[in-house]
């Protein structure tokens, strides 16, 4: 059918009227503007009844169907609830706050800090187990070393390194488990029943004669895998599950009680929820604390059972609170809908814009695209969070040698009887004690000064931390190998003359990095994840771990004496190199981040788990 034919036939749209145009009066391009103005009313009206997109999109009964729409939030004025909402100058005048959180959203962190008490409890000792032998059992005396496997440093970094890869690549399984089919909370549900089974191997392969009879490290390796699995499908969902208890997507007026006028952001909101979060992590982390004297003087059997049973706890926690989470459903084929999407944006010429249902309709609907405009607004949004994190896997390979190569360095100092794992825990605690500091204080100063910090700047600032802590850490290499009795090759044959506690600035260095990069990580694939796909861009910024311990396992070749110092430099380099192709790449998003971020209202709302788990399950929308 002739283009003018197919406009003529489409003019009306059942009000009685007659004809606005006669076709033959007009040109081509002014032809090619009216269809697509009325593919664009055809899209946005709705069928209630039915609660499907006439233009074909996938739309759950609670989501506004709106292909066009103003991504900035509605200026002034007050709802029919009596909310008022700021104007553009109260905007840019009013402080900023964020809202209260519901007690829910302590109920997620109480879950989470038993996980990673666990998590990290049971992982934090894994260097020594794997580096040193067991000997004659615990209690090991002075400077001596717990261990089990016996197989050196070298080893047990690859193997951790493997454990780090492992534990962020089984988080894509868990998000499409959880977009597609269960929703997030079954599929916590099932992926924390996976993890009892691994810690219950873990546990009965570390008992002494377990280890003595060779067991451990067959035992071991099972339980990184099994263990891997369960924590990598909790992950990928509890974080995007503790955001969504927070129901509240539009900045609204509130007076305090001391009379002043404040903006509720739900933007700072969510990124005192993640600061709440990670918080939460780091006192679970804390587990370290006693756990390194516990694989010294009691063993490893008992370690694991600590892990274990604290896990338990969290599980109890989060069967009892169901029916007080909030959550979005499945939306059941969206990960085909949004590959098919992309591919469509891709041999367009690489314009997103060709995968909206109106810009189909109005070019001759070369391809089906049963979702809706919004839906690709949400995409281009989240591939500019995934072009975002490319940058973070150096950042993890600088975390990654908290546990092992600092560890390690630690082992060849003076530890006047200390675990030479213990100096990590000052990690958590550098962590506990700046979120505070941070979220009540400095932040919301810049914010008043005229200078907020927006995710690219936080995300900048945590990777230049993490850079200093490797240099930091080849200056304290190099004072080691320049101190008797061994020099540069104290390896197995003992310390050598230098405090322990010289480490401190090092850890403190990569605490504080992680509170502006990672924390900052965690809301930006929140924030600007489309609402069915939150678990499924959640795993593709955790999957930035996993390259990072890719390049951990590359680098480690060269993780041994005297190479350490070249080591920790080039890290550094790398890092500060990649800092500065991210920020000049990067930062003009800063500028659209509030416009980014305003398309959250838009998306599906959180529903409570009990009535989707009470309505079956699954809630497949898709026409």
């Amino acid at each position: 059918m002739r283009p003018w034919i197919r406009s003529f036939l489409y003019h009306v749209r059942g009000s009685g009227k007659t004809a606005r145009y006669t076709p033959l009066d007009r040109t081509e391009d002014e032809m090619a503007q009216d269809r697509e103005s009325l593919a664009v009313q055809m899209h946005a009206e709705f069928d209630h009844a039915k609660e499907k997109d006439v233009g074909g999109g996938i739309l759950t009964s609670d989501e506004k169907p709106a292909p066009i729409y103003d991504a900035q939030q509605e200026f002034g004025g007050t709802d029919e609830f009596g909310n008022e909402y700021p104007t553009k100058e109260e905007l840019d005048t009013l402080r900023h706050v964020p809202y209260t959180l519901p007690a829910r959203t302590w109920l997620i962190c109480i879950i989470e800090l038993c996980e990673r008490f666990c998590y990290y409890g049971v992982s934090g000792v894994f260097n020594n187990y794997l580096s040193n032998p067991y000997g004659s059992g615990p209690p090991y005396t002075g400077d001596d070393l717990p261990g089990a496997i016996g197989r050196g440093s070298a080893f047990a970094s690859g193997l951790q390194n493997y454990w780090q890869f492992w534990c962020y690549v089984t988080p894509i399984i868990g998000a499409i488990v959880a977009d597609q089919y269960l929703g997030r909370y079954k599929t916590i549900l099932v992926f924390s029943c996976v993890y009892i089974c691994g810690l219950i191997i873990l546990f009965l392969t570390s008992l002494p004669f377990a280890i003595e009879n060779g067991a451990a490290l067959g035992g071991l390796a099972t339980a990184m895998t099994v263990v891997g699995l369960g924590t990598g499908g909790i992950k990928s969902n509890v974080s995007p599950l503790i955001a969504e208890q927070m129901t509240e997507t539009k900045m609204k007026i509130k007076t305090t009680k001391s009379g002043e006028r404040v903006i509720q952001d739900p933007n700072i909101t969510y990124q005192r929820i993640y600061m709440i979060f990670y918080f939460s992590i780091n006192v679970g982390s804390l587990s370290l604390v006693a756990t390194v004297f516990m694989e010294k003087y009691t063993g490893y059997w008992t370690v694991n059972l600590l892990g274990l049973l604290t896990f338990l706890v969290g599980f109890a926690v989060l069967l009892l609170g169901r029916k007080y989470y909030v959550t979005r459903p499945p939306q059941g084929s969206v990960l085909p809908h949004a590959f098919k999407a992309l591919w469509i944006g891709l041999v367009s010429g690489r314009r997103m814009d060709a995968a909206k249902p109106s810009y189909q309709a109005a070019h001759g609907q070369k391809f089906n695209t049963p979702w809706n405009d919004l839906f690709i607004d949400e995409l281009k949004r989240a591939l500019a969070a995934c072009r975002v994190f490319l940058f973070f896997p150096i950042f993890w390979v600088i975390y990654n040698q908290l546990s092992s190569n600092f560890v390690n360095q630690a082992g060849s100092m003076q530890l006047h009887g200390m675990p030479n794992d213990e100096m990590q825990n000052i990690d958590p605690v550098v962590i506990l004690i700046f979120i505070p500091l941070l979220d009540k204080f400095f932040y919301p100063f810049m914010r008043r000064i005229g200078f907020p910090l927006y995710p690219i700047t936080r995300i900048t600032i945590g990777f230049s931390l993490a850079a200093l802590s490797m240099a930091f850490a080849a200056v304290i290499q190099h004072e080691i190998y320049i101190r008797p009795p061994y020099f540069n090759d104290p390896g197995d044959n003992g310390p050598n003359d230098i405090h322990v506690a010289i480490q401190t600035p090092g850890y403190m260095l990569i605490g504080l990095s992680e509170i502006f990069a990672n924390i900052t990580g965690l809301e930006y694939a929140f924030t600007k994840a489309p609402a069915s796909m939150k678990s499924f861009i959640m795993s593709m910024y955790l999957f930035t771990t996993a390259f990072g311990s890719i390049i951990g396992i590359g680098v480690s070749t060269v993780a041994y004496d005297p190479k350490f110092v070249w080591f920790y430099t080039g890290i550094c380099i790398a890092c500060v190199v990649s800092t500065i192709i991210f920020w000049i790449l990067y930062s003009p998003l800063n500028k659209t981040e509030l416009e980014m971020n305003a398309l959250e209202d838009k998306l599906t709302r959180a529903v409570p788990v009990a009535g989707i788990e009470g309505a079956g399950g699954r809630q497949d929308d898709t026409t």
